[in-house]
């Protein structure tokens, strides 16, 4: 036996005079530690209902529930998280993932009741007293499970795609689309805001398994023309990813299009398989554009005998007339208009409504019509001197581009617009500009100031890039003749656009004004549609919205045999067309499949 055995018994008399460690009421007394993971707590005000909670908890303990007082909204499912305590493990993963850090832990453990529903909790709306604790477990500020910021894109350089229409952006490749895909949480937020609402978290979750004929017969569910969407899409899927609260949100648009990459047209017609029996029943669509393929593609694919009547040399409406090259390479609209086609459906080109053949024989002649014809036309800002003939329409201007057709193309160009369609009239001529002259001389201006122009951003920062001046915040006042030669655009500062009601009525400073040189103005302000092919006794027939056919939520108008969707019903944007042409599909056939027309009109 050593010494130390000896003395240790007498050692237990220095801790003689510390204090006690027991606690008289521990159930009252005994906090849990600073960073305890007790009882879960909610900011009703930061959370958007996005499930990924849910999706991560690996023992089934919340549910995601509609919330008294919480309302459905853009980018908020109106859902929110439900705890069962009879399952919790307190593992806080639900906390860790959380993309706007709204889910949190009190460091509360105690909570006695008789009744076990109580423990089902749905923390934010069922009011608990450790809502305002301080202390528990929140997520670490370096803590992420995700990466922050979407894989770059390459693209080619400003000084490199200047003087040509070769498509600007280059796609991922498989290693770049993968580690963008892993980035998603499948919160699902996408699929609500999406028009067509497309599956996007399960295509996205096809890339990561490298099943890319998954991911493609997924695309083609919803959406015909998703090689063309993969590359111009609005993407409003994108406000409202979850991702966006931590930073960028997840490339939805391009990981589209990484799909329709891997896989070949001939491959995509097998794998969307062949149309239904032939049903005898005929359908025309005048319009070739987004929401006339798509409905084309929806009825042709149950049997129906389809005929769409397009007025330009191609098909693609304002996708191929209206949008430049280096931006949608026509070979791949191409691509997506040839799988439309093996569904049997017949395309006319050069076949115009009341020259070719008339509405009233197309009424005659089929079960059912779509109107499906875009805005092919430019409207004027009707200022001094539009009546000149070097002031000219942007769409014009970008048709005349696609067809090949020549016309002159000055040194110096104002264009008045601060859209997409200005931007890309802008961009296209200014290639043509570099390529003639090797300098680019446009002045582009517009209403809204810099924050509120209406292009996306990356299209006013890759014009700027290329050479174009931008100026917002200017209104036009008259164009600059003299001799009966234009000289240029005379603009005014705008000082706001619409009133106390928003409607339109922009005001000015009149004491600063300036004049932008130029012996070619485009106006790019806004198109509309030619609804000459409808005659006299439809258009009094039909119902209107102002310059708009009224129709029901599918399309239809008030005419039995008659639907109109696209462009001239919602404004120009590809991916709600595809939307429109699906409803419209869907209600005609609804309507032939039980041989009675419904009548029922809103």
């Amino acid at each position: 036996m050593s010494v130390r055995d000896l003395i240790s018994p007498f050692t237990a008399w220095k801790n003689i005079l510390r204090d006690p460690v027991t606690i008289p009421d521990p159930l009252n007394d005994r906090p849990g530690s600073a960073r305890y993971r007790g009882f879960h707590k909610n900011d009703i005000e930061k959370c958007i209902g996005c499930g990924t909670c849910e999706v991560v908890c690996q023992n089934g303990a919340i549910d995601m529930l509609p919330a008294e007082g919480v309302e459905t909204k853009q980018g908020d499912s109106g859902l929110r998280p439900r705890i069962d305590y009879g399952r919790c493990c307190w593992c806080a993963l639900c906390v860790d993932v959380c993309m706007t850090r709204s889910l949190s832990m009190s460091n509360e453990y105690k909570w006695v009741e008789r009744d076990p529903d109580a423990y089902l909790y749905t923390p934010g709306i069922d009011k608990k007293h450790w809502d305002d604790a301080e202390l528990g477990y929140h997520r670490p500020e370096a803590h992420e499970l995700m990466a922050r910021e979407r894989i770059p894109m390459s693209e080619l350089e400003a000084q490199v795609r200047g003087d040509n229409f070769d498509e600007i952006v280059a796609g991922y490749d498989k290693e770049q689309a993968k580690l963008e895909a892993d980035r998603c949480v499948a919160c699902g937020l996408c699929v609500a805001t999406c028009p067509a609402h497309m599956a996007i978290p399960e295509y996205i979750a096809a890339i990561r398994d490298g099943d890319f004929e998954a991911g493609l017969k997924l695309l083609y569910e919803t959406n015909p023309l998703s090689r063309v969407c993969g590359r111009i899409c609005t993407h409003k899927c994108e406000t409202t990813c979850a991702a966006r609260h931590e930073g960028d949100p997840i490339a939805i648009r391009w990981l589209k299009r990484h799909i329709t990459e891997q896989v070949s047209v001939e491959r995509t017609r097998e794998l969307i398989g062949t149309p239904g029996p032939a049903t005898g029943r005929k359908i025309a669509i005048i319009g070739g554009g987004p929401g006339g393929l798509t409905a084309a593609y929806d009825l042709a694919r149950k049997g129906h005998s389809v005929t769409i009547h397009e007025a330009q040399p191609e098909a693609g409406g304002m996708m191929r007339y209206g949008i430049p090259e280096y931006r949608l390479p026509y070979d791949k609209l191409d691509e997506d208009i040839e799988v439309i086609r093996s569904m049997g459906v017949e395309i006319r080109c050069n076949s115009r409504i009341g020259a070719d053949i008339t509405l009233d024989q197309l009424h005659a002649e089929n079960d059912a019509v779509i109107l499906a014809i875009g805005l092919h036309l430019g409207r004027s800002t009707r200022i001094e001197g539009t009546d000149h003939p070097g002031v000219v329409s942007a769409v014009d201007l970008l048709r005349k581009i696609t067809l090949g057709e020549k016309f002159e193309v000055p040194e110096e160009i104002v264009v008045i617009g601060g859209g997409n369609v200005a931007m890309d009239i802008a961009r296209s001529l200014a290639r043509l500009q570099r390529q003639q002259y090797g300098k680019v001389g446009i002045t582009l201006t517009c209403l809204e100031d810099r924050e509120g122009m209406l292009a996306d951003e990356e299209e006013i920062v890759e014009s700027e890039e290329e050479g174009i001046t931008v100026l917002p915040g200017r209104g036009p006042k008259r164009c600059v003749i003299e001799d009966g030669k234009l000289l240029g655009l005379e603009t005014v500062k705008c000082l706001s656009i619409f009133d106390e009601n928003h409607r339109f009525h922009p005001k000015y400073d009149e004491t600063d004004v300036q004049q932008y040189d130029g012996t070619m103005v485009i106006e790019a302000i806004g198109q509309m549609a030619d609804l000459e092919l409808l005659g006299e006794e439809l258009r009094d027939a039909l119902e209107w919205n102002g310059p708009r056919i009224k129709v029901d939520e599918a399309g239809r108008t008030n005419q039995d045999w008659l639907w109109a969707i696209g462009d001239m019903v919602q404004g120009p944007d590809v991916i709600h067309a595809v939307a429109a042409g699906h409803k419209a599909a869907e209600s005609i056939e609804c309507t032939l499949g039980t041989k009675q027309a419904d009548t029922a009109w809103r």
